[in-house]
């Protein structure tokens, strides 16, 4: 895992500009804190940070390599897991290779096969490659987009970067919002639009798609999309299929020349990734796998069950790991230091997040990063097999809007008359939901409730588990740490996507198909086990803390988020009973307290990033 970053500029001369390149560089350190490494031509200047996960004494990048008379340079962020068939087809055809790191094979895989060599990948990837001679820029994406790559493209002049704060870095960008940016921050947030980048004149290259920059102008189109189908398989096949196809993904996925981990929470989906790791590792000889889980201080105390969060993970993880065998390790944190990181996971994702959803996982990471480089986690689970209560019952099925964000009006409500009138909030979310299903493409032969069941998997997996994969890739970075995510295997989701709801939910119970899958794999009470999400405080004083953060946000007149909010609404908010207050947010984890801890680091965002509002 690295970050990437580049200049193309048709009307300078970037040669002459070194120093812009190397900053834009240098804010990406995080995400690579191995090597560094910058290259500069007339017109394309490329700067890359490099965490060393394979082949750690080579594939420096940028890398470039020559056929005939073109020269290609490439920066990449991401793992290629069929690097190795990758490599056997390409030295096939007379390539020779100087390095084992799946750079290389990306790098030559572009010169044999061009733009289509993308359709060849199975990882998580963002990478640009620059040709010499036609002078042009090519980027691609993977199919989910777990990796992130941001752009902005003005006349004459196209910069990109892994995270926003590469281009941000560039001193001919200025942070500005617009209309849609503050929709996005207060209606969406801490979701995203595909494709839109929060600042104004930025953008996001969308999950499987490739960009083409070349003097003529900007070109994108997609390599990939979830395309509806026919399923044809019986039950028995369709076990068989995905019990196969997950079997394969952890496998390549462990595949690594620094330590690697996975992330226990003891629910169904970490739970079967950390048993197919841990058996390879018996198998293969490399002993016992280190597995990681995390807490709150106190959280046995404050516990409460509800809907989403039935029951707590803590007797479960050390259920699984005692039976596996794993070397784990019990990360735990306390209200002031999840507090304190609400500002830094700001500066992660360079927009507000998902408040002390982000702060944990980025203080785990932290922790975890002590004792590996790599992680297996289980997100995407859930998007792709049906898992989320949302799913299965009518009230978000028929709600005609996104299923996370249910009290739309409620939360409009802590908004300012004038932000209402400027932003539309409400029809812009509405104008985002229909284009969202728009997209989806129907079998002739579904019946309303499947073509229902349908919208709701693709809403998901389109539109929010890119939330959670943004949070995963910018809080692990932070820190060094690569997360690979087994589920998000584009042969996965795509085989899962078109088997029917009746089958997907065998056994009426959610993801009852990945639950026949695992059947001899997990032990029965684990493999049946109802949904508990990710971790979030319940103690009281997670509140007091953020109350007060916004109170004293609402006292200072200079606070540039006032224009923005119902003062008077907030304020009332904040005088009621922490019990009697529970107005959501997002989804399942962000409520009560998480509405004050968003706002606040909205607050943070437009001070610290100096937006001005356009």
């Amino acid at each position: 895992m690295c970050g990437i970053t580049g200049w193309v500029d048709w009307m300078k001369d970037l040669a002459h500009y070194p120093t812009i390149v190397e900053s834009m560089t240098e804010t990406l350190t995080p995400r690579g804190p191995d090597a560094k490494g910058t290259w500069l031509s007339t017109h394309c200047a490329l700067g890359h940070r490099r965490l060393s996960v394979i082949d750690p004494e080579n594939g420096a990048q940028p890398m470039s390599r020559k056929m005939g008379v073109k020269t290609y340079t490439l920066v990449y962020n991401g793992e290629i897991y069929n690097a190795a068939e990758l490599r056997s087809e390409l030295k096939c055809r007379g390539h020779r290779f100087h390095t084992m790191c799946d750079t290389e094979v990306l790098l030559l895989a572009y010169m044999e096969w061009g733009p289509s060599c993308v359709e060849k990948l199975n990882g998580i990837f963002a990478f640009a490659v620059w040709n010499d001679v036609d002078e042009t820029l090519f980027m691609a994406r993977d199919r989910l987009g777990v990796k992130p790559l941001f752009y902005s493209c003005r006349t004459g002049s196209l910069l990109f970067g892994s995270e926003p704060k590469a281009i941000l870095a560039h001193p001919g960008f200025h942070p500005e919002a617009d209309e849609e940016t503050l929709a996005e921050i207060f209606a969406v947030g801490p979701a995203r639009t595909p494709g839109h980048g929060i600042f104004k004149h930025m953008e996001e290259l969308r999950p499987g798609h490739c960009l083409h920059y070349t003097r003529g102008g900007l070109r994108i189109h997609a390599y990939w999309k979830l395309e509806s189908r026919e399923h044809t398989d019986d039950l028995e096949k369709t076990v068989t299929a995905v019990r196969e196809l997950l079997l394969d993904t952890v496998h390549r996925q462990l595949i690594s020349d620094v330590p690697v981990c996975t992330l226990l929470s003891g629910g169904l989906d970490s739970s079967a990734l950390t048993a197919i790791a841990a058996a390879h590792y018996r198998d293969s000889g490399r002993g016992a796998l280190d597995t990681y889980s995390v807490d709150y201080a106190d959280n046995d105390k404050h516990f409460k069950s509800s809907a989403f969060t039935p029951n707590a993970d803590a007797p479960w993880i050390k259920r699984m790991s005692e039976h596996l065998g794993t070397r784990h390790t019990y990360v735990e944190f306390d209200t002031p230091e999840l507090v304190d990181s609400l500002t830094e996971v700001v500066l992660a994702r360079d927009t507000p997040g998902m408040a002390d959803i982000d702060g944990s996982l980025l203080l785990f990471s932290r922790e975890i990063k002590k004792g590996a480089t790599v992680a297996l986690s289980g997100e995407a689970a859930d998007e792709i097999f049906g898992g989320y209560p949302w799913f299965h019952r009518n009230e978000s099925l028929e709600a005609d809007t996104f299923p996370w964000s249910l009290k739309l009006k409620e939360r409009l409500s802590v908004l300012s008359p004038e932000l209402l009138d400027y932003a539309q909030p409400e029809a812009y979310v509405k104008g985002r939901y229909e284009q969202a299903l728009s997209e989806v493409s129907h079998l002739p032969s579904e019946s309303p409730k499947l073509r229902t069941m349908r919208e709701m998997s693709y809403l998901n997996i389109t539109r929010f588990m890119p939330t959670l994969l943004d949070r995963k890739d910018r809080m692990s970075m932070r820190v060094g740490l690569e997360v690979r995510v087994p589920y998000c295997d584009h042969r996965l989701v795509d085989y899962v996507y078109n088997i029917p709801w009746e089958m997907k939910t065998s056994g009426n119970r959610e993801k009852g198909i990945l639950r026949k899958a695992l059947e001899g794999i997990l032990p029965e009470d684990v493999l049946y086990r109802k949904k508990s999400p990710y971790p979030k405080t319940h103690n009281p004083n997670y509140m007091k803390a953020v109350k007060a953060w916004m109170l004293d946000i609402l006292d200072d007149p200079a606070s540039p988020i006032l224009p923005f909010i119902n003062v008077p609404k907030l304020r009332e908010l904040a005088a009621a009973e922490s019990d009697s207050f529970d107005i959501p947010w997002f989804g399942q984890l962000m409520t009560g307290p998480q509405l004050f801890a968003y706002l606040a680091q909205v607050n943070f965002w437009l001070k610290e990033y100096r937006i001005s509002v356009k």
